[in-house]
């Protein structure tokens, strides 16, 4: 099959890197993991998106989760179309804050009070230090191949054992700064007992994603929920559900809905600025009433609460609310995953393909996915190859082998068909040029 033609955006990219570091505002956007050049995207409409070049792609990234209706939703555009008439940003509070707040505490019942601002790394730095005023503790624990953002602290390295004191997983953070910052196994159930067992009078707080999109998707184990469960309220310490990715995307209550989990703070993004900056983060009211100008944990943001993100999360989280499109997504994601591996497996390629509701990951190996260790014995070439073939065949899906894919309410079953007959091509393919995968 012929290369596609992207002249234009190849273009764009040579300018891109004379004005920005790497070309991209964002690392992953580069395609560093599967090599190629990058399609810049000139727009996106309900389940595809364009490039500079005129070619069309069903979206399987979706701005990275949050577009659970697809792009330009008639109902977000109209939200926000409506708001620009008033203003665009005021630095003070509006009504729109309260009523995507108390949105948020309907859907959630573990958040009783809860804080916006502007991105998902913002909100779990914010939690982790919300819960180290309320504790007076200075330890965190977080779990191997859980992202949570770029915070210092939080960009920290797994090492060997059951619990690692950290050290920088990035150039120009100080050692000091992740030194207490112990990096788990995840799904190890064991190594968690073992860390609080060692400092549980030091640990403010386990930090996880119930379910992991930031290693591809990882589900959690039933032994490892009920650690996660009881294991740092038995010591005192605070449970930080990082749910940026999995909130009111895999369920209206997310994923502590789906495992009867009710953590201490829970951070949230994505979908519920419904595409547009936003981050939020809250729990319990004693936790958060430690956060200024109730107390004295500081955190604040000019552009928290933006009117323009709000509205378009306030419309987003209305639909879903109303019309609990979650059923419907299990039963097209299951489909699409389902004929997947049925393709892998007509194609003689081996795959796991992992997914919870409406996010998946089909990772290149023979052996179950579970946690960190095994993801990364996963064939980085095979996926490369099959992301370039099925971007030639019009899909696009995430540029990394350790990145979830989604569905959206706007791929019906003409695009979930689009994407099968692409993928049982694109198996070929790799299965050809990679006899034993």
């Amino acid at each position: 099959m012929s290369e596609l033609n992207l002249d234009r955006s190849i273009e764009a990219m040579a300018r891109a890197r004379n004005a920005i570091p790497g070309g991209v505002n964002s690392p992953v956007r580069a395609l560093k993991g599967v090599g190629g050049d990058p399609f810049f995207v000139a727009g996106g409409e309900g389940a595809f998106v364009f490039d500079l070049d005129g070619n069309r792609y069903v979206d399987l990234i979706l701005a990275w989760g949050p577009l659970i209706l697809g792009h330009r939703h008639p109902a977000v555009v109209e939200a926000i179309t409506r708001v620009l008439g008033r203003g665009f940003s005021f630095g003070a509070p509006t009504l729109e804050e309260v009523e995507l707040a108390e949105g948020v505490k309907r859907a959630l019942p573990s958040v009783e009070t809860v804080r916006l601002v502007n991105s998902g790394t913002e909100a779990t730095m914010s939690a982790v230090r919300a819960a180290r005023g309320f504790t007076g503790r200075p330890k965190v624990v977080k779990f191997e191949g859980c992202y949570h953002g770029h915070a210092d602290f939080l960009l920290v390295k797994a090492g060997s054992g059951l619990a690692t004191f950290g050290t920088p997983d990035s150039a120009g953070v100080p050692a000091e700064f992740a030194a207490h910052t112990l990096t788990l196994p995840y799904n190890d159930p064991d190594a968690l007992n073992a860390a609080f067992d060692a400092a549980g009078g030091e640990i403010a707080a386990v930090i996880v994603e119930p379910f992991v999109g930031n290693m591809g998707v990882v589900l959690p184990a039933p032994g490892f929920v009920e650690a996660l469960r009881t294991v740092p309220r038995a010591h005192g310490a605070l449970l930080i559900a990082d749910e940026v990715m999995t909130g009111f995307r895999v369920a209206w209550g997310g994923a502590q809905e789906l495992l009867d989990l009710k953590p201490d703070l829970t951070c949230l993004g994505k979908v519920i600025g419904g595409g547009l900056p936003v981050g939020a983060y809250g729990g319990r009211a004693d936790v958060m009433s430690k956060v200024s100008p109730l107390g004295p944990v500081y955190q604040a943001g000019t552009m928290s609460g933006n009117p323009i993100s709000v509205a378009a999360g306030i419309a987003t989280l209305s639909i879903l609310g109303e019309f609990d499109p979650y059923p419907w997504l299990e039963g097209k994601a299951a489909r699409l995953c389902g004929g997947l591996a049925a393709a892998a497996r007509d194609a003689g390629v081996t795959v796991q393909v992992n997914r919870i509701a409406s996010m998946f990951t089909v990772f290149f190996t023979d052996a179950p996915v579970t946690d960190w260790r095994s993801a990364d014995r996963c064939d980085r070439k095979a996926y490369a190859a099959f992301f370039h073939e099925m971007r030639r065949r019009g899909v696009s899906l995430p540029p990394s082998q350790f990145e979830a894919a989604f569905l959206s309410t706007a791929h019906g079953d003409a695009e979930v068909d689009l994407v099968l007959g692409a993928a049982a091509e694109s198996f070929r393919a790799v299965g050809a040029a990679f006899p034993t995968t």
